[in-house]
């Protein structure tokens, strides 16, 4: 990765090779911390981060959900990322923002109510999360064998470190396969995410997203929705089956990294002409226009750096 000049942990700057933490800090051990993934963009007014009051919002929500107390209020963490843009002086498109709060050094054992809470923010220039081609041609996406934990043994709808182990599983497993991405399905065999955006397809002009019954509410998935409305198109929200998915005209993942990938093969089966459709150009377009500046519409997401 691209390493930025500085890191704002707990209220302070600090260089980038100077952010540290002990070897026996809780989150290490036993993976309770919540993170968010937020993006700046350089329009022609300057950098400008895309919906910050909404990610910084969900990582408080994701804290409560795992019983972590930030020390910091939304306002004083969107601040915080809004002056670490400033003084990293960063030249490039785009600027990857990770908010992350994880119990630090103190205490040992299952139990992590007496643990420090540590509160960071770091950012760095970061370029295409699936590859320049993949946004444009598609990428090639697998149904993984490991499913997503039921709402019964895991807590899908916070942004929790540890729900990231699952994740990692189901992405190497596609690698290891010769796909890109992973899709996972829920414990009913239902589609459920991939290992880090929203799942998307097409059918017959209307744009069908899963319901977020045990998966992240999805902060890009939302803004899909609004762009989608913006042209007409249908939205339905409900249960995707992998027979659903192998028949779809088009697809495509969302996320704050992902952005707008189109999806061009799903487990060796041609989605609709092998290529990005129509209805994923469109919406893919309009999101950069907006993140970009281009677009009056949706200019209320942005919050400029000045």
């Amino acid at each position: 990765m691209d390493a930025a000049k500085y890191i704002w942990m707990n209220g302070e700057f600090v260089n980038w090779d100077d952010a540290k933490v002990h070897v026996l800090s809780h989150t290490l051990h036993y993976g309770n911390g919540v993170i968010e993934g937020t993006k700046a963009y350089k329009t022609k007014k300057g950098y400008a981060i895309f919906r910050l009051n909404e990610h910084t919002a969900r990582l408080k929500e994701s804290a409560k959900m795992t019983l972590i107390d930030i020390p910091y209020s939304v306002e004083e963490m969107n601040q915080a990322q809004i002056d670490l843009i400033k003084k990293n002086e960063f030249t490039g498109d785009n600027v990857y923002l990770r908010p992350f709060a994880f119990l630090g050094y103190g205490v040992m054992g299952v139990y992590h109510k007496d643990a420090p809470v540590e509160t960071v923010m770091s950012a760095w220039e970061w370029g295409a999360y699936l590859g320049e081609e993949g946004m444009q041609k598609g990428i090639k996406l697998k149904i993984s064998s490991i499913a997503r934990p039921s709402n019964t043994s895991n807590m899908g709808k916070a942004k929790a470190t540890a729900n990231y182990l699952n994740s990692q599983m189901a992405k190497y497993e596609a690698i290891d396969c010769g796909y890109d991405e992973a899709l996972l399905l829920d414990d009913q065999g239902y589609v459920a995410e991939a290992s880090g955006a929203s799942f998307f397809m097409v059918k017959d002009g209307e744009l069908i997203t899963p319901p977020n019954d045990n998966s992240l509410v999805s902060i890009t998935q939302k803004t899909v929705i609004e762009i989608a409305e913006f042209f007409d198109i249908k939205v339905v929200r409900k249960r995707i089956s992998r027979e659903d998915v192998y028949t779809a005209d088009e697809a495509f993942l969302t996320g704050t990294a992902a952005e707008i990938t189109p999806v061009r093969n799903i487990d060796a089966r041609v989605i609709g002409c092998g290529n990005r459709g129509p209805i994923t150009e469109k919406i893919q377009t309009m999101y950069f226009d907006i993140v970009f500046g281009r677009c009056e519409t949706f200019e209320h997401y942005l919050t400029y750096i000045d």
